[in-house]
């Protein structure tokens, strides 16, 4: 049973659900860097230990492991960034109760606790909202076009729920809300596994095998490099009260699947082939976010080109490709060495 943490000044105390994701950890050294104190919450199933090694170090950060969907004690934060659900096909469908599980009751829970300590959440919801789209691009007033008994249904109808759920705390409970329609997003501390198409050339190129296109590759997509999207976040989090309907953040900058393969390509230098693979079922023609609403009441626009974000990220798995297997469960050994005794040292808290 975990400790509750407890603070009389909550201004500059923030939770992160899923901290210890691709999105979470890069979101917890954004507001380390900022001056907050963090809570990193994450019951590591696709969250990696390693992704907060370079924060291990640091005073203001506390590791809980823990479900989200199971009671949180009463954290005292101001801030909750309600990150934490497995955002790749691979990983949630992999468990379709457990997805869905996450996506409702842990978004309950998440919800619960910020109207008992009077905290602002945000809800990171998803492009997958929009279904197949017949919009293009996607504004927010879209409703979509999903098919609720398809593969893909556990998350795209579970993410349409919690957006439910918000609303309605924030209609009947009070709570202030901000929810955020994240599109595409890549960078640094992707899992190589995630079966996401950037990670997936990226890996294959290093590997020096053929890029894996699904369809004829002429379907589109919009990728966002990680460090715009956390601006994003971190800007929406703190948007006036007023702002409180879902909000499209992404790169409107519309690529194809052929395109990104021979930007992974030039990027890696790789000299290999492309193969064709059936399109999974439901996945979408084309997906790009309409962000005039973040651009006039956010001052948002992405700035990294794909160019550049590719070759960070290529950079970033050619170094992990020479890390130690047993690196995740050193890091883990290393954050776990801290619960003995608290904060010590100087580094980071785990409970």
């Amino acid at each position: 049973m975990m400790d509750s943490i407890h603070s009389d000044d909550k201004a500059g105390r923030a939770l992160v659900a899923g901290g210890a994701g691709f999105l979470g950890s890069h979101l917890c050294a954004r507001l380390l860097r900022d001056g907050w104190e963090v809570i990193c919450l994450d019951n590591f199933q696709t969250g990696r230990a390693s992704n907060l090694a370079t924060l291990a170090s640091h005073p203001m950060l506390t590791v809980m492991r823990h479900d989200v969907v199971d009671p949180i004690p009463d954290l005292q934060v101001s801030r909750i960034y309600h990150l934490a659900c497995p955002a790749s096909p691979v990983h949630y469908q992999a468990d379709p109760l457990r997805t869905l599980r996450t996506c409702v009751l842990g978004t309950i829970q998440m919800l619960e606790l910020a109207k008992r300590v009077g905290a602002r959440l945000l809800q990171a919801s998803t492009s997958e909202v929009y279904g197949d789209p017949l919009q293009h691009p996607q504004q927010e007033q879209y409703w979509g076009h999903v098919n609720p008994v398809g593969p893909r249904a556990c998350y795209d109808e579970g993410k349409r729920c919690a957006e439910t759920i918000c609303t309605e705390y924030a209609h009947t409970e009070g709570v202030e809300v901000k929810i955020a329609r994240i599109f595409n997003t890549y960078g640094p501390n992707m899992s190589p596994n995630d079966g996401r198409v950037v990670s997936n050339f990226i890996v294959q190129a290093l590997a020096g095998q053929p890029l894996t296109v699904y369809g004829d590759g002429t379907q589109t997509r919009s990728f966002c490099y990680v460090d715009d999207l956390i601006d994003g976040l971190v800007r929406l989090m703190e948007s006036p009260s007023a702002m409180a309907q879902p909000i499209n953040l992404g790169n409107p900058a519309e690529l194809s699947m052929l395109e990104i393969a021979d930007l992974v390509r030039a990027c890696t230098g790789a000299q290999v082939p492309i193969v064709f693979r059936d399109l999974p079922v439901d996945d979408p023609a084309h997906r790009c976010p309409d962000i005039s609403l973040a651009q006039q009441y956010l001052d948002w626009t992405p700035k990294v080109p794909p160019r550049e974000g590719i070759a960070r990220t290529a950079e970033y798995f050619a170094q992990e490709s020479q890390a130690s297997p047993e690196r995740e469960s050193q890091a883990m050994a290393a954050f776990m060495q801290t619960k003995r005794g608290g904060r010590r040292q100087g580094r980071a808290r785990v409970v």
